[in-house]
C-alpha cells in the first residue's frame, strides 16, 4: 500500500516539472504577414526576373502554401510551396500526411532554395508551359492557369491566390523592372547555405553570366572545371549543373563549353536544326538549349539513338492551328 503512494507521488512530481518545463518554454512566435513579404519579397522579384512568374504569384503561392512560413513543412523543410518528391529527385525528402498518409515531399538546405526550385519546377513541366504565355503582370490568368492546370487540388486555390495578391497590394511587385540590390539576408539561411558566399545566379551581375537566344542563363566552363566546381562557384547544388546539361556527376568540362546554370526549354527559337558531321543529340540540345527529352520525344527517338549527317531534327513543337508553344 506504502510503496503505491510513494509510486503516485512520484508520477505526481514529475508531471509537474514536466508541465513547469514546458511553460518555461516559450512556443515559437509565428511569422506575420508583413514579415514574410518583406523576407520573401525581393526573392520573389528575382524568379520573375530570371523566369517570367509573376512575383505576385511567387509570394501567394508561397504564403497560401506555407501558412506564411508557419508550416511544419515550411519550419522543418523548408518547403513553402509544397512540392512532392515527384520521380527524379534526388534531394532530402521529408515526410508528413497530405491527401494520403506519409508522402514525400521535398526538404531544401533552406527557404530560398526552396523558391528557386518552385520556379524550375513550374518551368520543367509540360502541364505549366502555357501559363508563361501570360505577362508577368497578369496575375489573374496566372492564378487561374495554376488551377487549371492542376497545381493545387482546392477548387477555389486560384481566388485564393488572387484575394491574398489583392490584400496585400502584391501586384505592385510585378512591375519592379530593377533587381533588388540586396542577396537574401543571411540568417534566413541554415544548413549548408550558412557556409556559402556566392549569390546566387538571379542576383550576379557577373561578365561571366551570359543568356541564350532561348533566354537561358549559361557560363563557359574554365579549364579543369567540372559540375561540382561550377556548382559552388555560382551557388548551385552539383545535382543542378548535372541535370541542366545532361552530364554524369563526374563529368569533366572542356574550357570554353557552354555550361547552363538554369533549365533548358521545352523548345528552341528556330524549328529545325539539319545534323552537321560528329554531332549527337546532346550537341544539339546544348546548341539551342532544348531539353535532351523533349528533343528526342519530339523526334521520336530513344536514348540510344544518334542522328544521321543531314537528318532535319525539329527543335520545337507547332501545335492546333500552328499556333508554336514555346513552352518555357
Amino acid at each position: 500500500m506504502q510503496s503505491n503512494i510513494l509510486t503516485a507521488l512520484f508520477l505526481s512530481c514529475n508531471l509537474f516539472i514536466f508541465s513547469m518545463m514546458g511553460q518555461s518554454q516559450p512556443s515559437e512566435p509565428r511569422v506575420s504577414k508583413s514579415e514574410y513579404i518583406e523576407n520573401f519579397r525581393d526573392e520573389a522579384i528575382r524568379e520573375m526576373h530570371g523566369t517570367g512568374i509573376p512575383a505576385s504569384i511567387t509570394l501567394a503561392q508561397g504564403m497560401l502554401e506555407s501558412d506564411y512560413g508557419n508550416s511544419p513543412l515550411a519550419k522543418y523543410a523548408n518547403n513553402h510551396f509544397g512540392i512532392k518528391c515527384h520521380r527524379g529527385w534526388e534531394g532530402p525528402s521529408f515526410i508528413q500526411d497530405d491527401d494520403e498518409a506519409n508522402e514525400c515531399f521535398r526538404k531544401y538546405f533552406s527557404a530560398f532554395d526552396s523558391y528557386r526550385d518552385h520556379s524550375e519546377f513550374l518551368m520543367t513541366r509540360d502541364r505549366y508551359a502555357s501559363l508563361f504565355e501570360f505577362k508577368a503582370t497578369d496575375y489573374k490568368a496566372w492564378a487561374r492557369g495554376l488551377k487549371k492546370a492542376g497545381y493545387a487540388t482546392n477548387l477555389k486555390y486560384a481566388d485564393l491566390l488572387i484575394k491574398i495578391i489583392e490584400e496585400n497590394e502584391l501586384h505592385q511587385y510585378d512591375r519592379v523592372r530593377k533587381l533588388p540590390d540586396s542577396e537574401p539576408v543571411a540568417e534566413m539561411r541554415s544548413g549548408k547555405e550558412e557556409a556559402r558566399e556566392e549569390p546566387v545566379p538571379h542576383v550576379m551581375s557577373v561578365s561571366a553570366i551570359d543568356v541564350s537566344e532561348n533566354n537561358i542563363k549559361f557560363v563557359l566552363a574554365k579549364k579543369g572545371d567540372s559540375p561540382l566546381s561550377v556548382s559552388e562557384r555560382y551557388g548551385l547544388s552539383r545535382w543542378q549543373i548535372v541535370k541542366y546539361n545532361d552530364l554524369n556527376k563526374d563529368a569533366k568540362l572542356l574550357e570554353g563549353e557552354v555550361v547552363y546554370i538554369q533549365p533548358k526549354r521545352n523548345n528552341a527559337q528556330q524549328e529545325f536544326h539539319t545534323v552537321q558531321n560528329g554531332e549527337t543529340m546532346r550537341d544539339v540540345s546544348q546548341r539551342y538549349g532544348v531539353k535532351m527529352n523533349r528533343l528526342l520525344k519530339m523526334n521520336d527517338l530513344d536514348d540510344a539513338s544518334a542522328p544521321k549527317v543531314g537528318d532535319k531534327l525539329k527543335l520545337r513543337n507547332v501545335g492546333f492551328f500552328g499556333k508554336t508553344f514555346l513552352g518555357h
